[in-house]
């Protein structure tokens, strides 16, 4: 039997977006799968059935992005018909409906990488469950949506989130980390043959810049050493907190909240740190 997928827009009644869907056919049946594209009517070309691509309008960026991932979808379609073909045996347009938002649930970027980060926190790689974490935050708060498939991501989408994070503010080095965990994903998705290799991240930048020294002077340590805080017992406390950090070579506040008594022993304190594993003893 042969298949055929159409792509087809409903225009909205109240002159708002409308949404483009797709028409399986297979056999003499058919099925309508949604989607969440929206577009206006004059974005779409009734006569060829596509969108209309028009570099004068500021929308223009927004309709070639979704033009490949429409085509994305179409390319996936093909798949899942080849390999229901290659199976030998019967199948409805629902089968192919059901195969396609199962692949489109299970390799969304949220899905595999909530799958990366809970099997770094099951193998103690916290710190690095922890940094997947807050870039797929990062990403899901730029892109507005959940649900985009790992192999939507594109050139377009990938500088365009560059931008975002440059907007909010961040530093060269704060992007390059957002962008090296979110290549790190999308080529383990590669290596996995989940994806074809598109290199969306050829143009942005991933590399480490060096970081300005932001040494505090010895000055500045005595004088806060020297601060009368006993009216404010708090600041009092955080004072003591920073200067121990301080004394025991720059302790972090999460190996200091860790510390125990038995880890001082015979003028010294040993303990590994939380972060790299390492054992430090400090006299």
């Amino acid at each position: 039997m042969t298949t055929t997928v159409k792509v087809r827009f409903r225009p909205s009644v109240e002159g708002t977006e409308g949404e483009i869907y797709y028409q399986l056919l297979h056999g003499q049946k058919t099925k309508t799968l949604h989607t969440h594209y929206r577009i206006f009517t004059d974005e779409w070309n009734a006569k060829t059935q596509t969108l209309t691509v028009d570099k004068l309008k500021p929308r223009n960026s927004y309709i070639l992005d979704l033009r490949e991932r429409i085509q994305t979808d179409m390319d996936l379609f093909k798949k899942i018909v080849h390999n229901l073909n290659t199976a030998s045996i019967s199948f409805t347009c629902r089968d192919i409906a059901m195969e396609f938002e199962k692949y489109s649930k299970e390799y969304s970027l949220t899905n595999y990488m909530n799958n990366i980060i809970s099997e770094l926190h099951k193998n103690g790689k916290v710190r690095t469950s922890e940094t997947y974490r807050a870039t797929l935050n990062s990403f899901i708060k730029y892109y507005g949506h959940e649900s985009i498939r790992i192999d939507n991501i594109n050139r377009e989408l990938i500088e365009g989130y560059e931008g975002w994070l440059r907007h909010q503010g961040l530093t060269p080095n704060t992007v390059s980390f957002y962008m090296r965990i979110l290549r790190a994903t999308y080529n383990r998705a590669v290596e996995e043959n989940v994806i074809d290799n598109k290199h969306p991240f050829k143009h942005v930048y991933t590399g480490i810049d060096k970081t300005t020294k932001r040494a505090v002077h010895i000055s500045s340590i005595r004088k806060i050493y020297s601060l009368d805080l006993h009216h404010t017992p708090r600041l009092d406390f955080a004072r003591d907190m920073f200067l121990l950090s301080f004394y025991l070579r720059g302790m972090s506040f999460v190996d200091m909240a860790f510390l125990r008594k038995t880890d001082l022993r015979n003028g010294y304190l040993s303990y590994r740190r939380r972060k790299t594993g390492q054992q430090l003893h400090i006299k």
